[in-house]
């Protein structure tokens, strides 16, 4: 199904307002996502009706909200084409769920002389985890190059073929780098990790809701992402395993909910993906998750994902015209996801989101959770603009018209 993204942004109620005067353009997405009324709605619903703990109750309220809650499980495990609703565990976001995997997976088999192996574009949320959890274990860190001085080659698959030895135990990679518009390979990825016999973690919060994510066809073993990056409310996050890989898992965190029985000297635990999930889980945001994948999907995500690489790629066109500036990832005229990332030789990247912001433009200014790439190319910070359903091109030529205003107050046009 098909729309014209003109129209779609009368959804987003928060789109309707003025910045410095001008009509706002939001070209921060990458960081999260504004919400559309029917997510908005759906939330409001659950809290004016149906609010209620989970699973244990018997009363009218709580079977309507376990209903809603389960039903956005199952809702998400069709989303990405997961085997089984159990495979979908509820997080606060892609980093618990990395973190969840580190300490519950890792804990319990990593060990001195193994190898967790991650690349050098990875956002901190999954790459800090494993840092943690092999300094705690005795496993050593190892990372996958980029290629090209503003990496606009990607990740170096020779090198892969080089790394994935039969030390390594784990291959951490992103889909979508954050930082570079780079989709990488995954599907050839994991099957590189699967012939090594390493487990694979795929970072999907910037592509989960931005094109089709399969992931049995990907044959990943985990993927992560974030509801707030797909329309959806913040505090809500999706970590899949395979069934036979999280039954194996211990807890990672105790307390009610999770447990089968508990008596003075010791517990036993649910099944997954309960297990996972002590405490009251955020009800209410999850019901919002399914909303959000309900909108995202009368939209259409293959035309949605063709919609922001068009508009970004417009953009890195008209940017690489400016004088001074740098930019990440493929060359102007090549493929890229939804974004852009770029530098000005002579003015920081906090001046130019700061006095964007005057025009009505949301950027992001920054190192993006990416500090030890931007090490690696030299660069203390960058200005991203992303994309997304309901930006248009006018909202590029907003961004480009305000950055050549910035580099003539500054003199560097």
């Amino acid at each position: 199904m098909t729309h014209d993204f003109s129209n779609l942004r009368v959804d987003f109620p928060v789109l309707d307002q003025h910045v410095g005067g001008h009509p706002l353009v939001y070209l921060d997405n990458a960081a999260t996502t504004h919400k559309p009324r029917s997510v908005i709605d759906a939330v409001a619903r659950f809290y004016e009706r149906d609010n209620s703990n989970v699973h244990r109750g018997l009363h009218a309220l709580s079977m309507r909200a376990t209903d809603g809650y389960e039903a956005a499980r199952a809702r998400t495990a069709k989303f990405i084409n997961a085997a089984d609703p159990a495979e979908i565990v509820f997080t606060r976001g892609t980093s618990e769920s990395v973190n969840l995997v580190a300490q519950s997976w890792g804990a319990a088999n990593l060990k001195p002389g193994d190898v967790v192996l991650c690349t050098e574009m990875e956002h901190h949320s999954n790459l800090v985890p494993w840092q943690l959890i092999t300094a705690r274990t005795g496993a050593t860190l190892r990372y996958v190059p980029v290629v090209g001085d503003d990496a606009e080659g990607g990740l170096d698959l020779e090198a892969v073929d080089r790394l994935l030895t039969p030390e390594v135990k784990l291959f951490a990679f992103t889909h979508i780098s954050n930082t570079l518009g780079v989709t990488n390979p995954v599907k050839e990825l994991c099957a590189k990790a699967r012939a090594v016999g390493a487990i694979s973690v795929i970072d999907a919060a910037q592509s989960a809701g931005h094109e089709m994510v399969d992931v049995q066809d990907m044959g990943c073993d985990f993927l992560a992402f974030s509801g707030h990056k797909m329309a959806a409310p913040t505090g809500i996050g999706v970590l899949y395993g395979r069934r036979e890989l999280l039954d194996t898992m211990p807890p990672w965190q105790g307390g009610g909910g999770m447990i089968a029985n508990v008596e003075y000297a010791a517990s036993t635990w649910k099944p997954a993906p309960e297990r996972f999930e002590a405490g009251t889980p955020n009800v209410a945001d999850a019901i919002g998750l399914h909303a959000a994948i309900d909108y995202l999907d009368s939209v259409g995500r293959p035309a949605l994902g063709a919609h922001e690489s068009e508009l970004a790629q417009m953009a890195c066109s008209a940017l690489s015209e400016l004088p001074g500036i740098r930019i990440l990832g493929p060359r102007p005229g090549s493929a890229r996801a939804g974004m852009v990332n770029f530098a000005f030789r002579d003015v920081h990247a906090h001046d130019v989101v700061t006095f964007a912001d005057q025009d009505g433009v949301a950027l992001r200014g920054g190192h993006h959770c990416n500090q030890p790439l931007m090490r690696k190319l030299g660069l203390p910070s960058t200005i991203r603009a992303s994309f997304y359903l309901y930006n248009t091109p006018a909202d590029v030529h907003a961004l480009v018209a305000s950055m050549r205003k910035i580099l003539k107050f500054f003199g560097a046009e």
